[in-house]
């Protein structure tokens, strides 16, 4: 008997070991993480952290916005800055809202347009209006934005380049926020995985998935921001008229176009994912790298500007 356990030993180590990395190789559920979507609830009042994620966002913009132009050779003053905090803010509402209408509904997608639809509890309503039932695209809240910055530049005669420069800079803190409200919610979830560090989230079967969320707020957030800063910062870029925005246009569309490979694309376009080998995330990127490219190579080919000198109508 003792001969048999001892020739047996092995044999039990090994099913032990393999006992061992069958379970350090379970998923991990989304669920035993204890996140909530609600961070205050008084009465009827929630603050979601979603929205919680967008304030911050703007408020550190404003903020930094506010420390930026105080360097010499800012393309604008304090009253600029205040107004396009109201204006940008407005921008990334409505036309994120308008963005997701025109991308992702209507169209190849099997959702109604959202121009077109109305539906309402107890009442007619526009479709596009009900924002409390989510969509929002990346893509149409920076039209918007570009759109504010058109208008306050084109009325205060200020550079618009050199104001996209600066504004461009404090973009990547609200994408790194917004990503992580992603991760938070549960929601955009990735593909299918076999990573270790692969989850199962709550709508998205039982299925272990890419935490996509978490590499988007790690390339188009953190990573971004922390090349901007520096560049601003540390070096004189900030002298070269479209230079920062250029180069934030580059690295946004590369990093979305690398992150779409592992995020699950969106439910109503998947037919086009599969016909075209791109998501619809992708194939808008397309047009921003060139953008960027255009921007960034303007931008080495001119004179520093500005240099020196502390003025509002650079």
């Amino acid at each position: 008997m003792l001969s048999l356990l001892a020739e047996s030993a092995p044999i039990l180590a090994l099913f032990g070991a393999a006992s061992a990395a069958v379970e350090a190789a379970k998923p991990i559920y989304w669920e035993d993480l204890g996140f909530e979507p609600v961070l205050l609830e008084i009465g009827w009042f929630q603050l979601r952290y979603y929205s919680l994620a967008y304030l911050l966002g703007v408020l550190f913009a404003y903020w930094h916005l506010s420390k930026m132009i105080k360097q010499p050779g800012a393309p604008l003053a304090q009253r600029h800055a205040d107004d396009l905090f109201f204006y940008c803010t407005l921008g990334v509402i409505l036309g994120g809202r308008l963005g997701y209408a025109a991308f992702y509904t209507g169209g190849a997608s099997d959702i109604p347009s959202a121009f077109t639809t109305f539906s309402g509890d107890g009442f007619v309503t526009w479709q596009l209006l009900r924002v409390w039932d989510g969509g929002m695209s990346f893509h149409g809240g920076l039209i918007g934005v570009l759109v504010a910055i058109a208008f306050v530049t084109w009325r205060d005669k200020l550079s618009f380049l050199r104001v996209c420069d600066y504004i461009a800079v404090n973009v990547p803190m609200g994408m790194l926020l917004g990503r992580l409200a992603n991760f938070n919610n549960g929601e955009l979830w990735g593909r299918p995985t076999d990573v270790a560090w692969g989850m199962i989230f709550p709508t998205g079967g039982e299925v272990v998935r890419h935490p996509s969320q978490l590499y988007q707020a790690g390339l188009e957030g953190l990573a971004l921001l922390i090349i901007l800063m520096l560049l601003f910062w540390r070096t004189k870029a900030r002298y070269r008229a479209g230079l920062l925005v250029g180069i934030f246009t580059i690295g946004m569309g590369a990093a979305r176009f690398v992150n779409e490979f592992f995020r699950q694309p969106d439910e109503q376009l998947r037919a086009l994912a599969e016909q075209t080998g791109l998501s619809m995330g992708q194939w808008l990127t397309l047009p921003l790298i060139l953008v960027g490219l255009i921007v960034t190579l303007y931008a080495v080919t001119r004179k520093p500007v500005g240099t020196g000198q502390q003025t509002a109508t650079a």
